[in-house]
């Protein structure tokens, strides 16, 4: 049974770092894309990044490009989401999120998904 479980979450204040982890199971990923996902408070859930496992550049949204890094860790099956220079925007629950194939950005084309931890960003 695949299972993607997320943490590092936390409260945090503008400016400040989080990274969070995701712990990938159940399956061999290498020829996944392993994504990150967040949805605010009365907001649609929204592509932040994702990295194909095998390798490859990694993929943004603009609003995170140059303060996160995503990046995995293939011998412990780990996918990390290094977030720098927070800011209150960011606040979301943060989603792990795998994908065998389909467009990058987009929510449909993952299959698995974790259960998500809380970021919150404070001014």
């Amino acid at each position: 049974q695949v299972q993607l479980v997320e943490s590092g979450g936390g409260l945090v204040q503008a400016g400040g770092s989080l990274r969070l982890s995701c712990a990938a199971s159940g399956r061999t990923f290498s020829n996944y894309i392993m994504g990150w996902f967040r949805q605010a408070p009365g907001k649609e859930r929204e592509f932040v990044a994702a990295i194909r496992w095998n390798g490859g550049s990694p993929y943004y949204v603009d609003s995170v490009k140059g303060r996160f890094t995503i990046s995995r860790n293939e011998a412990k099956n780990w996918v990390y989401l290094q977030m720098n220079s927070l800011k209150p925007e960011d606040t979301a629950v943060y989603y792990c999120a795998a994908a065998r194939g389909g467009r990058i950005f987009t929510l449909e084309s993952y299959d698995y998904w974790g259960q998500g931890t809380q970021v919150t960003v404070s001014s």
